[in-house]
């Protein structure tokens, strides 16, 4: 508000556009939808925080000084425990982006099937913050790797094809809906300069996931000593960071 000779002027809240509003509603749906997706994996699922520690080197990042607090709260070992940073960086180094988009394309391809591809690719061209949020997702995507990510999976065992499954056809459905949507035929279609960029630090960055991997097979096999293979390992974690240029 604001002061006129001494009385409080209280503005008036927006009134929404018929349209507008009609899109808040879409877009609190579509949350409502990705968000149980998301809970049914990684919230809900008991065998997944076991999946997780096997599948992303989240016991490496653990014993590195990442922000200024501890990795988790307290001594549990389930997902809950963990801060965002590692979180979220644990899934950037196995390639596969799995925090910035899994349940988006589940809730995207519901939201096409009940409003209509034409509707939601009218959102994202009129509407600022739906547009943004397409090509943040987009980006995520087209920085993940299925194909590396699946090599990071299998060191789960027998949890990986299930989890390898799930997580891979969630991402192929959010690329096929982003793409729909947009009316492309390819991740960052309409922007080269990232494509371009993402295109040129693969070469360099592949060799080195590959590299943790089985780095990381080797130091569990060795009961996890703080060694050469550690410091290996660390190196690595680094590189990964740099090239791709997302942490947490």
């Amino acid at each position: 508000g604001t002061s006129v000779k001494g009385f409080r002027l209280m503005r008036r809240p927006r009134v929404l556009e018929p349209r507008e509003a009609h899109w808040r509603d879409m877009v609190t749906q579509m949350a409502e939808t990705a968000r149980k997706n998301y809970r049914s994996l990684v919230h809900e699922d008991p065998d997944f925080a076991a999946y997780f520690r096997a599948a992303t080197p989240i016991d490496v990042i653990e014993r590195l000084r990442i922000g200024s607090r501890p990795s988790r709260r307290g001594n549990k070992g389930g997902v809950e425990s963990l801060r965002a940073i590692p979180w979220v960086f644990s899934w950037s180094q196995n390639r596969s982006g799995l925090t910035g988009w899994y349940g988006i394309g589940t809730a995207l391809l519901a939201a096409i099937e009940q409003h209509g591809e034409t509707a939601v690719a009218e959102m994202a061209k009129d509407w600022s913050f739906f547009a943004t949020f397409l090509d943040d997702v987009e980006m995520v995507l087209a920085k993940s790797d299925m194909a590396i990510f699946e090599r990071y999976s299998l060191l789960a065992g027998d949890a990986h094809a299930h989890y390898f499954r799930l997580i891979r056809d969630e991402f192929l459905r959010c690329q096929q809906a982003i793409l729909s949507i947009k009316n492309e035929t390819g991740l960052l279609q309409r922007d080269q300069r990232l494509a371009q960029s993402i295109r040129l630090r693969n070469p360099y960055v592949d060799p080195i996931s590959l590299l943790q991997v089985d780095l990381l097979h080797r130091w569990r096999a060795a009961d996890r000593p703080e060694d050469a293979l550690f410091q290996a390992l660390v190196a690595t974690v680094n590189g990964i960071a740099a090239g791709v240029q997302n942490t947490g």
